[in-house]
């Protein structure tokens, strides 16, 4: 009688191999019964960072608008933004610590509500006196703010949506892939600068590869961006909403 035993042996070397060769694939293979992570993507995740950044920034740019959220931290303070933006003009929300405003952009035009905070100048050793008469002039009024206004270089580039965009999808360092995650609700890829310390970007894996979360490096705040190609109408403020200051607004404490 023939033992067995060899072709046991064989058969066991053959499938401790095939597990071998199974874990060595990419998980883009499911020969092995592993799940394609890419299935039902739009590819995205197969591309090396760099080329991510590249689909990402060309998406964002073709939208037509798009809505930022989140918390921005500088050395000034941390604020929170809540703004919509398309090529033309914007409108939306910034609160700090000791103030709040609201700021609505059409074209060149550019107007500005805030609450007295924002006016006073007794924080900064401006004119106490001065910022109290600007506040009960200025608080809850929509003032459109002079192009030669040192306030409106300041304030614009929060509803320019080149500007912000720009700022947040240049990561710095040397980019890198990260984990799969989800934003929204929508399946995403991350990609990195210098490993997390210069930015790291969330990137739509399902169709348009928009992306959908920004958090600056060095613990400076997270942004989502959400209603890609979304239009929204920019109205200017009705006129008894309104007010005119004169020539030049005040230095404001913000």
């Amino acid at each position: 009688m023939t033992s067995s035993a060899p072709a046991v042996r064989a058969r066991r070397r053959t499938a401790s191999l095939a597990l071998v060769l199974c874990a060595g694939l990419t998980a883009a293979l499911t020969a092995c019964g592993g799940e394609d992570p890419d299935k039902g993507t739009n590819g995205l995740g197969k591309l090396s960072a760099p080329e991510i950044e590249k689909k990402a920034q060309t998406a964002a740019d073709s939208a037509d608008a798009v809505r930022l959220a989140g918390t921005l931290v500088s050395k000034g303070g941390t604020y929170k933004i809540d703004m919509r933006l398309k090529n033309k003009g914007g409108a939306g929300s910034v609160t700090s610590k000791n103030s709040a405003f609201t700021l609505l952009r059409i074209g060149d035009e550019l107007y500005l509500k805030a609450d007295a905070g924002f006016w006073s100048h007794d924080e900064g050793g401006g004119d106490a006196k001065g910022g109290a008469a600007a506040a009960d002039k200025l608080r809850d009024k929509y003032v459109k703010v002079p192009q030669d206004d040192p306030t409106y270089k300041q304030l614009s580039g929060f509803t320019d949506k080149k500007v912000l965009l720009d700022g947040m999808l240049t990561l710095h360092g040397k980019l890198t892939k990260g984990d799969r995650g989800e934003a929204g609700g929508v399946r995403t890829v991350r990609i990195m600068g210098g490993e997390g310390s210069g930015g790291a970007l969330d990137v739509s894996l399902e169709g348009t590869p928009y992306p959908l979360r920004f958090a600056r490096g060095g613990g400076g705040g997270v942004i989502t961006l959400a209603d890609w190609g979304k239009d929204f109408t920019l109205k200017a403020p009705a006129e008894d909403e309104t007010v005119d200051y004169g020539k030049q607004l005040p230095k404001t404490s913000s």
